[in-house]
């Protein structure tokens, strides 16, 4: 396995976001807003701590946004604009509280607020009148001691479609089970599907929901959504196995934001809410894409065009599983049990232009090992 791909899955297994950076009051304990309890001295931000190299922001409204306010455009054509407004170069920061818990835990370290940045590009992977597909790939270059940015670190992260009026969508069921399931029409009617990918290509979540436009913004917020824990979670928490909430893309002139409000869930062995006690916490999160001035994503650039035909091939895969099995269950989480490295390995191998033989027999052997049937 080659050293810059070490680093990549370090990354993605190390309990620190993506592409993390100090904010630039570093030495001080940042305090929230409304962060509790308020005498609790321990309760410190955690998330990322590596210093990244400094970027400049555009502030000048971009050319997406521009072209998604443009008169006379059909309803459908204006939701898609704002869609593809999405894609760019961002500097991406993340921030999640609980802020509410329902047990008497009073543990700093889960209930302390989350926060981090990275820069990230998101790429228009398909462009269709129903259907967009963005790829977004890390480019991260970390300081040394000397305080200098080090080589690009380039990290697949995660892949988000959109489909006009969906016939049907893949859902989270709770401990590692998907289903696929049929749409009504009246409920898909006017109704754009978010479908949200992990590293591998496996389904995390998806959900229905509608776009509104005004002069200031463009806001789309999805039904209520199961979805599994993700990282900054399950490295710290073992109390409960399900999210569930809403989330909300906003797109702006300058960029998006992607709000969520979920509750912290256990389930029993029906995969439903334990009765019991069904929820510890209440939890908002907020990640900003603010666009970037003159980036520069070389590194990701060629990832992205070298290994491009390689994950489509993945996705195919999983997409003929759902289609053929309608529900599948893994073997456990893909990347907290690092299912996903043998597909990461092809895909250096590809860009690196040693990889050896057709693709199909090594996506079949690492989707079979996370669980896939053939």
């Amino acid at each position: 396995m080659t050293k810059p791909l070490l680093l990549c899955l370090a990354f993605l297994l190390a309990p620190v976001a993506w592409a993390a950076d100090k904010p630039a009051n570093a030495g001080t304990p940042l305090r929230y807003t409304f962060s509790w309890p308020l005498d609790a001295e321990g309760l410190k931000p955690r998330g990322g701590s590596t210093q990244g190299a400094p970027v400049t922001l555009d502030l000048a409204p971009s050319p997406e946004w521009k072209a998604l306010q443009a008169a006379g455009l059909s309803p459908q054509e204006r939701d898609r604009r704002a869609i593809l407004a999405m894609a760019g170069s961002y500097r991406v920061s993340f921030d999640f509280l609980e802020i509410a818990s329902y047990t008497a835990a009073d543990d700093p370290v889960k209930l302390g607020p989350y926060q981090s940045w990275g820069t990230e590009k998101v790429y228009v992977d398909r462009n269709e009148p129903g259907f967009v597909s963005l790829v977004h790939i890390l480019e991260m270059r970390i300081a040394g001691k000397d305080g200098k940015p080090g080589e690009p670190i380039v990290t697949k992260h995660w892949r988000q479609d959109w489909a006009f009026e969906p016939e049907a969508i893949v859902e989270y069921l709770g401990r590692d089970r998907w289903q696929r399931r049929p749409v009504p029409e009246a409920a898909r009617r006017g109704a754009w599907v978010q479908t949200v990918y992990q590293v591998d290509e496996s389904p995390r979540y998806a959900s229905l929901g509608r776009w509104q436009h005004n002069a200031s913004f463009s806001t789309w917020i999805s039904g209520e959504t199961w979805r599994p824990l993700p990282r900054r979670e399950w490295s710290v928490r073992k109390d409960y196995d399900t999210l569930i909430g809403t989330n909300r893309h906003t797109v702006n002139p300058t960029g998006w934001t992607q709000e969520e409000h979920n509750l912290k869930a256990r389930l029993d062995a029906t995969r439903q809410p334990d009765a019991a006690f069904p929820y510890l916490g209440r939890e908002v999160g907020m990640a900003r894409y603010e666009r970037l001035k003159d980036p520069d994503f070389a590194a990701a650039d060629r990832y992205y065009a070298a290994t491009k035909s390689f994950w489509h091939e993945v996705l195919a895969t999983w997409d003929a599983a759902f289609v053929k099995h309608g529900t599948l269950t893994l073997k456990g989480p893909v990347d907290k049990l690092g299912l996903f490295v043998p597909l990461f390995e092809r895909a250096a191998e590809i860009e690196e232009g040693k990889a050896q033989g057709a693709h199909a027999p090594v996506i079949r052997k690492a989707l079979g090992d996370i669980g896939v049937p053939n």
